[in-house]
């Protein structure tokens, strides 16, 4: 089913949008949703310090694997305990908790002042971010495991929030009212998340199709035969789409040309990380148990790094070095330009949250239930 909203002329509509986080890369003061920013880039002007030391840990009653947003000094995510916590930054002290309806493995988004959020029992959350009032829900007919995104509506008064799932469609909500401004029907399993960039959505699912909609109205653009079905979330810069997928190959997806630029392939693993992107690297984490950091324009492998677990954690640059985890039980922070290993931490347990990043601090979940604050001494 697709329930289509008016239009407007691509160059208007771009005029219009949100120009925050839209660019690719975030402010250093807060990491307000998955990868960061709208286009999922993974990259921030944040900086941390070149051997973090442990702050603070959260417990929870189940493993993490919603990757944390962090806005206004607050921490937000959601556990397998099915609860949505929001706790201090500087300490990790408890502001409030929200039982849901089941396990959230989405990573939320935290926008004007409300956090929005799926779980795997169908339900598509809106709270006060104040005070994890719950402000609306819509029910689905399948789990959510994607991470919401967003874009500011022409007008300049409303936003958009975009959410996929199990169900096979990717859904528009007015993130407002939680009404439905338009649904978008695949033909299989959603389960990254959408990018959003220059006027479009794009995002891959099982159905081993990118599929590239105008992000307003709802209406296909594109279909682009990626080869195999794709459950990462892929990365939007300059009419690009990287991502990988299930067949053991990474993609530069031309969405201008509707083509394929390159193909990366290495070992027979999986790709389920979502890259990070910035001018002319890419780096990404794949079940061969490494890193991979490529030639953004050719795909040619620059480094990799190894690890003794497979890499579903999404990297993050901060400054001259990438941040991830590995089901090694490891946090790691490595050098962007070579690979080489600057820090470690060993939490014991796998890491498959992503992390997130803001000027003096880094925050991951693991499968332990606990959340890991990094930082200064």
């Amino acid at each position: 089913m697709n329930r289509s909203a008016s239009s407007l002329p691509l160059a208007i509509l771009i005029s219009l949008m949100s120009v925050a986080g839209l660019r690719g890369r975030n402010a250093s003061s807060d990491w307000p949703m998955f990868r960061g920013n709208p286009r999922l880039t993974g990259v921030t002007e944040a900086r941390i310090p070149a051997k973090p030391v442990l702050r603070w840990t959260f417990k929870t009653s189940s493993e993490v694997k919603s990757s944390a947003a962090i806005v206004g000094g607050r921490v937000f995510f959601g556990s397998g305990d099915s609860n949505c916590y929001c706790l201090k930054l500087d300490d990790g002290s408890r502001l409030w908790t929200f039982a849901s309806d089941g396990p959230i493995d989405s990573s939320p988004l935290v926008l004007d002042g409300r956090v929005y959020f799926g779980t795997a029992n169908t339900n598509f959350y809106c709270l006060d971010a104040t005070t994890g009032r719950e402000l609306w829900k819509y029910g689905l007919d399948e789990k959510v495991l994607s991470s919401p995104n967003w874009i500011q509506l022409p007008g300049g008064t409303k936003r958009q929030v975009l959410i996929g799932c199990y169900d096979f469609n990717l859904y528009a909500f007015d993130a407002g009212t939680g009404k439905t401004n338009w649904v978008y029907a695949t033909g299989n399993y959603i389960n990254g998340s959408p990018a959003i960039g220059d006027g479009v959505t794009a995002f891959g699912g099982c159905d081993a199709i990118i599929h590239v909609l105008d992000v307003v109205a709802g209406r296909k653009v594109k279909e682009i035969e990626a080869g195999a079905y794709i459950a990462a979330s892929g990365a939007l810069v300059d009419d690009h789409l990287y991502v990988g997928h299930y067949e053991n190959a990474f993609l530069s997806v031309n969405l201008k040309e509707g083509k394929i630029d390159w193909t990366y392939r290495d070992r027979n693993f999986p790709y389920l990380s979502s890259p990070a992107v910035t001018g002319d690297r890419v780096i990404v984490g794949g079940r061969d148990k490494r890193l991979h950091c490529l030639n953004r324009s050719t795909g040619e492998a620059v480094w990799t790094f190894p690890t003794r677990g497979k890499v579903d954690s999404s990297p993050v640059v901060t400054g001259g070095t990438v941040v991830f985890g590995s089901d090694d039980g490891r946090i790691y922070q490595v050098s962007l330009a070579d690979g080489r290993e600057l820090w470690n931490y060993e939490v014991g347990q796998p890491v498959q949250s992503s992390p997130a990043v803001v000027d003096g601090h880094l925050v991951f979940g693991a499968a332990d239930g606990v959340v890991y604050c990094f930082g200064d001494k």
